[in-house]
């Protein structure tokens, strides 16, 4: 029975993760068509965030630890903590990855989002007095990074040959998905996509902060989510004056907005949370690069004429880069808890960057 017990233990995490991406990398497909049938990318977000809003609001209630003695106060600081949190991880970020989504691709938004630990490092070592560059750790990350750099810059710049080619007859033919744009703007494309990688390290700094004053992190999610709908929606309104532009042509449409913000803004982020709590902080961000490979096989398996080798080189090189980059955090994280035996019971160690994604 404890042998059962143990193989779940690995076994479980191991495979609802690597569905999760999958089943987001679907999504981000589906976006893209709905995007480029003609949804607005803004409307979408409102959409989107303000469901998952509503339904994350009294799951966070519900959820709340029972046997905790003192609640968290929520204070004026507080609250410019979730508006700060809602503006740069759910307005800025989103409108910035849906925009990059209609310019470029799936696996491009997938490789960018492999920025964010880039990013991560990047503003520490900004707030960071010191920097000790002979610390093996620090040592690995920089290689991560110059690795990660290089990858992003081979997505954005080198086309290459299409992976695969489709016949004449095929070429003509209309498909019911659609993976990739024009190459016209896939610069401007890939530009916003590092914005919005950006956007969410920023973030994530204010979060990490934000859940340590308020340590309930579903809670956290869901004001900054609500405030972050707010923002989006003034956004929308200021940038489609055209009222027909907020009705729901399709009943596709629909059915994406409830899939996306059930599994996108809801279920995901819980997943989350769960396994940080049972496998460790870093866990979760191992599974990110499958993501890759699960938007080359769809690629390749279902869009002829629409997958380059320049982007599948330069996502796999980011990959690389990303696995670098968390392997030199895993041997920080073990060099702390080593010296402070008490750091691995920290809250900061329990619950994960909620934002960290890129991904519908």
């Amino acid at each position: 029975m404890e042998a059962k017990t143990k193989i779940m233990y690995e076994v479980l995490p191991f495979i609802v993760l690597v569905i999760m991406e999958g089943w987001t990398i679907g999504l981000t497909i589906f976006a893209k068509t709905a995007i480029s049938n003609g949804m607005s990318p803004f409307v979408f977000i409102v959409y989107t965030n303000a469901l998952a809003t509503i339904i994350l609001f009294p799951c966070s209630f519900l959820s709340q630890q029972e046997n905790r003695k003192e609640r968290p106060t929520f204070t004026f600081s507080l609250f410019m903590r979730f508006l700060f949190l809602g503006f740069t991880g759910i307005t800025m970020t989103q409108n910035f990855l849906f925009l990059g989504l209609c310019y470029s691709s799936p696996i491009l938004v997938c490789a960018m989002g492999h920025l964010i630990p880039t990013f991560n490092f990047l503003l520490s070592l900004i707030l960071r007095k010191t920097l000790n560059l002979r610390s093996p750790v620090i040592q690995v990350q920089v290689i991560g990074i110059l690795v990660s750099i290089m990858g992003a810059v081979v997505a954005e710049v080198f086309k290459g040959p299409l992976v695969r080619p489709s016949s004449h007859h095929l070429r003509h033919t209309k498909q019911h998905l659609v993976f990739s744009s024009t190459p016209e703007f896939w610069l401007l494309g890939g530009v916003l996509l590092v914005a919005a990688s950006f956007s969410v390290s920023i973030s994530n700094l204010v979060q990490k902060e934000s859940v340590k004053q308020y340590p309930e992190p579903v809670k956290v999610l869901s004001y900054s989510s609500l405030v972050g709908t707010i923002l989006s929606a003034i956004v929308s309104w200021i940038v489609e004056r055209d009222i027909n532009a907020w009705k729901l042509r399709r009943d596709n449409d629909l059915i994406l907005i409830v899939l996306t913000a059930v599994v996108g803004g809801v279920i995901r982020p819980n997943i989350q949370i769960w396994f940080t709590r049972m496998k460790g902080p870093l866990y979760v961000s191992l599974f990110k690069p499958f993501g890759i490979v699960f938007a080359t096989t769809f690629a390749v398996s279902f869009f002829s004429n629409s997958l380059h080798y320049g982007s599948v080189i330069g996502a796999t090189v980011l990959g690389v880069g990303y696995y670098i980059i968390m392997h030199g955090e895993i041997k920080g994280n073990e060099e702390k808890t080593g010296c402070d035996e008490s750091s691995s019971d920290s809250l900061d160690k329990k619950i994960p960057l909620l934002q960290e994604q890129m991904q519908v």
